[in-house]
């Protein structure tokens, strides 16, 4: 017997539930999940990373990469074939954060958004680093480069060796250094785990500047791949970040490179 599907938590339904083509009125539409709309919010809109959805929705990771990818083909369709996208269905509850009880929801959206913002009033940034850039292999790295941030604004920054290597003792490297965000280039699936389970968030697939990647993160303007997954061993010449020629020797394509 399948087992019955969890309810899946949503902040709101959406404002507007149907987009028509011009031209496109009385076809039958392309149907979106309110669930899968919301997935598509969170990760795409609200810049979370998986597991940040999962916990926001109270649901498992592979739930949401299986919701995630019905909703972007769904939307492709609608959008290849000139089709209208209504957002309607899913077995979801609307998140409660008006009620009382809302304070014992461990995954509540509200409550969760006033302490995101709450921490951002004042944290550390860390950068992978080299030469003023963003390094392009995190497992790799040599230096960070931590920003301490407040109210938006860089108050102090430094230059620091890497102490210990693998993912996973860089994970605890920049969890002891405190740092509560990374920026950096490539990155394999086994890192974002580590720095998922340190509580630190993602912001990889960026390059160029560090200094200039930090301010852009504080505007809201960052640009990044949270796709990118690197599962080979990179050389001099290799760098998943900016995706330059070099990549094509190693087939890397759609935001993920590797085999």
């Amino acid at each position: 017997m399948a087992r019955p599907q969890k309810c899946r938590c949503v902040c709101s339904r959406p404002a507007r539930t149907c987009f028509v083509p011009e031209g496109a009125e009385g076809e039958e539409p392309v149907i979106l999940g309110i669930d899968e709309y919301e997935t598509v919010r969170l990760l795409d809109y609200e810049m979370f990373s998986q597991e940040q959805c999962a916990r926001r929705m109270g649901v498992s990771r592979p739930t949401v990469t299986r919701m995630y990818d019905a909703a972007r083909r769904k939307i492709a369709a609608a959008l290849a074939n000139g089709r209208p996208l209504e957002i309607s269905g899913g077995d979801v509850k609307v998140c409660a954060a008006m009620k009382p009880e809302c304070r014992d929801m461990p995954h509540c959206c509200h409550r969760q958004r006033k302490e995101e913002k709450e921490r951002d009033q004042k944290m550390k940034v860390a950068v992978t680093y080299e030469d003023g850039m963003i390094f392009q292999h995190f497992g790799h790295s040599e230096y960070f480069k931590l920003y301490d941030v407040e109210n938006g604004k860089v108050e102090n920054a430094r230059v620091l060796p890497v102490c210990g290597s693998g993912h996973g003792a860089l994970a605890g490297f920049l969890k002891d250094l405190g740092a509560d965000v990374l920026i950096c280039g490539g990155i394999g699936g086994g890192a974002k785990q580590a720095l998922a389970e340190a509580g630190i968030r993602l912001y990889c697939g960026a390059a160029g500047d560090a200094d200039r990647a930090v301010e852009a993160l504080m505007a809201g303007n960052l640009a990044y791949n949270a796709d990118i997954v690197c599962a080979h061993h990179h050389g001099e010449e290799h760098s998943c970040g900016d995706h330059g020629s070099s990549c094509e020797s190693h087939n890397c394509g759609g935001g993920h490179c590797g085999h």
